[in-house]
């Protein structure tokens, strides 16, 4: 279960009013308002109530939960905000309700007074069931489950998509490029809008001074544009920052662009992408992102659980994807995001439902299903012979070619170690790796005889991450012993970086002969050893 009293304002409730929460949301500019929904399907708010975002029929700031009446019972399925704030929401029914700021019409409701209490937003909307809703800064967009999209409110930079940069009072169908496409996803920037088509295009309006919309130029769109670069994937999900914009395709790669100035866009810098590029490469696969208009903070959730988070966090700029504790995304932005804020309506239930990947990596090293053993060291390993037929060539050739039924189904190894060994297994149910780099070593040899090459790729990563002055040249004796020339590089070029402290090891006086002696000769030539 998500701990909502991650988020500060939480804090204001009791035990009891904390473990009624089903569904939750924070928002406001500064993360002061909050608005939750119980297991009884009731719906209360609190905080601040700038604009009177929280509906509650006063301009008054509360610290106890006020109740909302009109909304109790409607089963809210999306939900979203602006900077006003502005609440959007739907229902499972399809019904859309508003209310707070409306300054530029962005409650759908054809006026500019301030919206006290929810109403329902009914031009256009009540002959459509809509099934997510989505606010920039002070505009808004509804779905409908037949994939119509329709926006309205602030329309300074396009962001409304109606070809004019006039604000747009009541809910408006977007077409132009959209005519006849199947939008199934969502997402706005401050003052961007984005879309996500079922053939997986991806399309931009609005502002584009940072390049958030993915064209190659900079120039803002007052109707959809189609994002060309990303013409050879097809993308699921979309998310947007204050002023960037993450993709998320079928196959699990991550693609950013946009405005950088924080390291939002993980690229390693801080130059804006007027393009789509591709980040995470040497991740495992991404499975969720999250971003949020109102930050400049990214994250992600890779397929074995691991969350990964950058961008500003708390004033930091992180500018390559960071690997957290978190168990989700939505801690990112309880714990490191400004203002902290939720980047969708969140969900508080337990989660019985395990996903094929979940399941395997439960599955591993489970006797109570497994129906082959490995010994190693003395220990066993329990795996299921399908799962490693369909995940490893050397596996798959093992067993057709040696494999019959009267054979012991306990496989005896010995040219390998136990954490090695376990290590690979959990791989090919996980396709992650959680080794210290002299074990990875070991992997690393196993990786290149059994011919994985994304796990010596793996393998690579993890010794570069740990390399030290005290290991050093142990894993640069397995580079040159492994083949693998691009380790090797990165391990003489950290040794001679540390000569003085390496030098020093009892690991760089006990290298085999040959390879001291080359590497004498390959450093001396780099002038390391002038003084």
């Amino acid at each position: 279960m998500v701990d909502v009293g991650k988020w500060p304002i939480f804090t204001l409730l009791s035990p009891q009013e904390i473990a009624s929460i089903r569904k939750a949301c924070v928002f406001g500019t500064s993360a002061n308002e909050a608005i939750y929904i119980t297991h009884n399907d009731e719906v209360f708010v609190f905080g601040l109530n700038c604009s009177n975002c929280l509906g509650t029929g006063d301009n008054q700031s509360t610290i106890v939960p006020k109740k909302l009446e009109a909304l109790c019972g409607k089963k809210i399925s999306s939900l979203s905000y602006g900077s006003g704030p502005h609440v959007l929401l739907c229902t499972e029914d399809g019904e859309v309700y508003a209310w707070g700021h409306n300054g530029y019409s962005q409650l759908g409701n054809g006026t500019t007074n301030q919206g006290i209490t929810p109403a329902q937003v009914c031009t256009n909307l009540l002959i459509k069931k809509v099934v997510e809703v989505a606010c920039g800064s002070h505009h808004s967009m509804a779905l409908s489950l037949d994939g119509d999209l329709y926006a309205w409110g602030y329309n300074n930079c396009g962001q409304v998509g109606s070809g004019s940069t006039a604000n747009q009072p009541t809910p408006r169908r977007v077409s132009n490029c959209l005519q006849g496409k199947i939008v199934v996803g969502i997402a706005c920037g401050q003052t961007s809008s984005m879309a996500v088509v079922n053939n997986g295009e991806v399309y931009g309006w609005g502002y584009n001074g940072n390049g958030q919309l993915g064209l190659g130029n900079n120039g803002n769109q007052l109707t959809p544009c189609r994002v060309a670069a990303l013409h050879s994937v097809c993308v699921l999900q979309i998310a947007c920052g204050y002023a960037h914009t993450l993709a998320l395709t079928d196959e699990g790669l991550l693609y950013a662009w946009g405005a950088n100035t924080y390291g939002q866009l993980g690229t390693g810098n801080k130059s804006n992408q007027l393009s789509p590029v591709q980040i995470m490469m040497e991740k495992e696969r991404v499975v969720e992102i999250a971003a949020c208009h109102s930050a400049h903070t990214s994250a992600a959730k890779t397929q074995s659980g691991q969350v990964y988070m950058w961008g500003q966090c708390r004033g930091q700029s992180v500018t390559f994807p960071h690997l957290t504790h978190f168990a989700c995304t939505d801690d990112v932005f309880a714990c490191f995001a400004t203002p902290a804020v939720m980047w969708r309506l969140l969900s508080v239930e337990h989660e019985d439902f395990l996903t094929v990947a979940e399941s395997l990596k439960k599955e591993f090293d489970s006797p109570e299903t497994s129906d082959l053993k490995f010994r190693v060291d003395g220990k066993y390993i329990h795996v299921h012979k399908a799962v490693l037929k369909i995940r490893c060539e050397h596996f798959r050739t093992m067993f057709q070619s040696y494999w019959n039924e009267d054979m012991k189904e306990v496989i005896e190894i010995d040219q390998f170690s136990y954490p090695v060994y376990r290590a690979f297994l959990e791989y090919l149910y996980t396709d992650s790796v959680d080794l210290p780099p002299e074990d990875a070593i070991g992997l690393l040899d196993l990786a290149t005889s059994y011919c994985e090459n994304r796990l010596k790729k793996l393998c690579q990563h993890i010794i570069k991450r740990g390399i030290t002055v005290e290991n050093a040249f142990s894993l640069l004796s397995a580079a040159v012993r492994y083949d693998a020339e691009d380790l090797e590089e990165f391990c003489f070029k950290f040794c001679v970086n540390h000569l003085t402290e390496v030098t020093q090891t009892t690991a760089f006086w006990q290298m085999d002969g040959p390879l001291l002696k080359e590497f004498i000769a390959k450093a001396s030539k780099c002038g390391a050893f002038k003084n």
